[in-house]
Formats: structure tokens, C-alpha cells, sequence
């Protein structure tokens, strides 16, 4: 289930914005406009335990039947490498369920489906594996 989060407070993608006025309105069910938006907001989600709100904006040919975001991953931040065109580099920091803080790199590639941009894939950037900080 996902966490209730206040309007008001930072957006959980570090934008620098309110949950109100970044993430909260596409997980209220507002397209987003860019595919770092959609990025932005998907990363929002799974700090938030938003499964729900990950499956639906992930591309069908590409989607798990189950997503299941209560293993205890806490997301501590997100860093925005480059975002161009349907391609979206990023950096985001975990802490996984034994306590071990863990770097994820990922160059995501986004499609527009009836005029709304879905998650398809992402490979790890070359020369930058995902590895443990």
C-alpha cells in the first residue's frame, strides 16, 4: 500500500518542489510531460511503496505480471545525469533491507503510448555498473 505523503512537503524526487506540485499530481493520475517527469514521479513512487503507480506507467511488452515494494529499500535520493529526448540517465541511492547503502545507475529509455510516456526499459550506462557506495 502506498504511504500517504503530504502536499506539502519536499517531493521525494528531489526536485527542490512540493509533493503537490511535482509528483503527487501524475500519481494522482496527471500525465507527465517529459519522460524525466515520468522518471521523476516512477522513483517518487517507489519511495513512496506506490507499486501500483510503477506498473501502470511501465510499458506492457516490458512490465512484471507483480511488483511488490515492501521489502524495506528506503530510496535516500535521486541525481538526474542527463535527459534527452526518450532517454533518461539517472543515479538513485538505496539503502537495502540489510543496511547496505547501494548506488543504482541506469539509462532509461521511455515511449509515448496514445499520448502518454511509459517506462520501457534501462540498461546501466557504459563504463558505471550498479554497485554498492
Amino acid at each position: 500500500m502506498a504511504l500517504a505523503y503530504p502536499p506539502f512537503k519536499s517531493c521525494p524526487c528531489g526536485s527542490g518542489r512540493s509533493y503537490g506540485h511535482c509528483c503527487g499530481p501524475l500519481h494522482a493520475g496527471a500525465p507527465a510531460t517529459t519522460p524525466e517527469a515520468l522518471m521523476r514521479s516512477r522513483y517518487a513512487a517507489y519511495a513512496l511503496g506506490n507499486a501500483a503507480y510503477v506498473l501502470q506507467t511501465w510499458h506492457p511488452d516490458t512490465r512484471p505480471g507483480t511488483l511488490d515494494l515492501r521489502d524495506g529499500t528506503r530510496y535516500l535520493g535521486l541525481r538526474v545525469r542527463r535527459a534527452e529526448g526518450r532517454r533518461v540517465e539517472f543515479a538513485a541511492q538505496l539503502r537495502l533491507p540489510d543496511g547496505e547503502r547501494y548506488t543504482l545507475r541506469e539509462n532509461s529509455e521511455f515511449v509515448q503510448v496514445d499520448g502518454r510516456w511509459l517506462y520501457l526499459d534501462g540498461q546501466s550506462p557504459a563504463g558505471g555498473d550498479s554497485d554498492p557506495v
